[in-house]
């Protein structure tokens, strides 16, 4: 009852201010303009008044003058050039007579540039716009889009046979299902690449490929070499997209390993590990592949370094470049090129989550930025764990102690740092834990 009677008390001022100023505005005055009031903020109306709520629950009213601004002088147009232009009745509806020859490629170029989610809200509209999935002019036109910020994809402790997807650009997560990936077995996202994501089941015998928004799916051919311990995997593209096809590369610690070629769906082995590599590898299995223009790059311990193979050239090297002092649970991460680390700076009692980055003259690792202090202070004292979901220029962090479960994204570029907000199923209570991900670059043409 107390805001209904502050809202009659703030339309009878406002009634009162119309009064004092003139009368209400009609439609015949031109260059008067109607103020909104939004209740929690400042409204500015194209520099004209602004009524601005005192604070707290005080309902005095102040009115706010600018200064008008000067008539501008509207440039000319022939008759025939309004008539062209592209009109909206007052009814919100089109004109069907100028819209219906607009050209047919631009709508490609234009749904292009959708965000994934608002392109499957709009494939609805008619056949057309729903067949675009299969065509090949709109899948080039996809492909010159430059990548924006990439999804992840995770498997939940709580459901571990269906994924969550996050979409920083929204806040929100997606809990898509795939059909065909199996339904008895574990299966665990571990590679990505062109809007495709690689599954490998726990027993490490089976892979996948399916793209989750298009549920694309395939299942790759039973390897030659059967080795059934821990692998590390990456995965590249062939081109720009994944119409050229793509590869994917399983490492061993005792230095096996394969390739698999999308264009002739088959492993095959490109030859022994050079002797210039020490094995074993001891693998950072829990540092996914970075992949650099065709290069693959693995994480290693003992000596410490870094192993990378080029997919084109088959070329192995190896980069003796040890880990900051105090560091743990690190692993690598790539933007725009540049290979970076992530990972716990421990010292004491006190622990923080610092960025390095990768000195291509020195091979020394530079630090570059932190998480905020305020943030950190949460883990003073604590036993905390992390784990890397995604490391392509905007990282998902997932930190937990014994009673803590946090989610926090980083981008590289811009060093902001963001809260995740919790993962629940619909019409869900309970808050999942993550287990693991990957992260991927949406895209609707991707093929599996």
């Amino acid at each position: 009852m107390e805001g209904v009677a502050m809202l009659r008390q703030l339309i009878g001022q406002i009634q009162e201010l119309w009064e004092l100023c003139g009368s209400p505005p009609h439609h015949h005055h031109r260059d008067q303009r109607w103020c909104f009031l939004n209740i929690g903020e400042t409204s500015v109306c194209d520099g004209y008044c602004s009524l601005i709520v005192a604070g707290g629950r005080s309902s005095e009213l102040k009115m706010v003058e600018a200064v008008k601004s000067p008539p501008t002088k509207k440039p000319r147009r022939d008759k025939a050039t309004r008539e062209k232009m592209p009109t909206i009745g007052s009814a919100g509806e089109m004109d069907q007579e100028i819209w219906k020859e607009f050209p047919e490629d631009l709508f490609e170029a234009v749904i292009a540039r959708l965000p994934a989610a608002t392109f499957f809200r709009f494939r609805s509209v008619c056949r057309k716009w729903n067949s675009l999935l299969n065509s090949k002019s709109f899948s080039e036109h996809c492909a010159q889009i430059p990548q924006s910020h990439p999804w992840f994809y995770t498997i939940t402790h709580e459901n571990v046979n269906s994924g969550a997807m996050y979409d920083p650009s929204l806040k929100k997560w997606h809990h898509p299902t795939i059909p065909s990936l199996p339904a008895k077995v574990i299966i665990l996202p571990v590679a990505s690449a062109g809007g495709l994501v690689c599954f490998l089941d726990i027993g490490h015998r089976n892979f996948y490929v399916c793209n989750p928004l298009t549920q694309s799916f395939r299942e790759l051919p039973a390897r030659s070499v059967r080795v059934w311990s821990r692998i590390a995997v990456g995965m590249t593209l062939n081109g720009n997209s994944t119409s050229s096809g793509y590869k994917i590369m399983w490492l061993g610690c005792n230095g096996e390993h394969e390739v698999y070629d999308s264009e002739r769906n088959c492993w095959t082995r490109p030859g022994s590990m050079p002797s210039k590599i020490r094995l074993p590898l001891c693998l950072n299995f829990k540092s996914q592949a970075v992949s650099v223009g065709g290069t693959l790059y693995f994480m290693r311990s003992d000596p410490d370094g870094i192993v990378s193979y080029n997919m084109a050239t088959g070329f192995w090297k190896e980069f003796a470049v040890p880990p900051p002092p105090h560091l743990t649970d690190y692993t690598l991460a790539e933007s725009k090129g540049q290979i970076m680390l992530v990972g716990l700076l421990s010292k004491n009692a006190a622990t923080c989550v610092c960025i390095w980055e990768l000195q291509k003259m020195t091979l020394l690792w530079k630090e570059v930025d932190r998480m905020p202090n305020i943030w950190c202070l949460e883990f003073y004292g604590k036993y905390v764990r992390m784990t890397c979901l995604g490391n392509k220029g905007l990282l998902m962090l997932s930190l937990r102690s014994r009673k803590m479960n946090r989610l926090v994204t980083y981008d590289v570029s811009s060093r902001e740092w963001r809260k995740v907000p919790g993962c629940m199923l619909p019409r869900g209570r309970k808050r999942q834990w993550i287990a693991c991900g990957t992260a991927f670059h949406p895209c609707v043409t991707a093929v599996a």
